[in-house]
């Protein structure tokens, strides 16, 4: 599966969660319900994976977890913010090039709208 055939089926999740959901709620408790949204599908997920820090040759683990890795090619970050910013769009950009994934999505179920929450980021390795 390609990752754009995953972030399609990504979205599809994260929008019938928005839709039995809403807006409102912890990161936490749509980063649950997505997960088992995906698991539903069929897709191989991970939560909460940790990102180690390379610097300088040295393997550094301090404490970054992505939410949601995908199929091992697609990271999602849960976010319920009033809107979302660039360093946003900066952290799951920094997730993709310390972990040499190419596509990431930003989802910010504080949106009325779910769709206008979701954001690609790309890592033009």
């Amino acid at each position: 599966m390609t990752e754009n055939e995953i972030s399609s089926k990504i979205i599809g999740a994260a929008i019938e969660v928005h839709k039995q959901l809403g807006p409102g709620l912890l990161e936490s408790s749509y980063e649950k319900c997505l997960a088992f949204e995906l698991t539903q599908q069929g897709l191989e997920i991970k939560t909460q994976v940790a990102v180690p820090v390379q610097y300088k040759g040295i393997k550094l683990e301090v404490g970054y977890r992505l939410d949601i890795l995908v199929e091992e090619k697609v990271i999602i970050e849960v976010k319920t913010v009033s809107e979302l910013a660039a360093i946003h769009k900066a952290q799951l950009l920094t997730y993709l090039k310390l972990t040499g994934i190419k596509l990431g999505l930003l989802v910010n179920f504080n949106s009325l709208k779910l769709i206008d929450g979701v954001k690609r980021v790309a890592n033009n390795l």
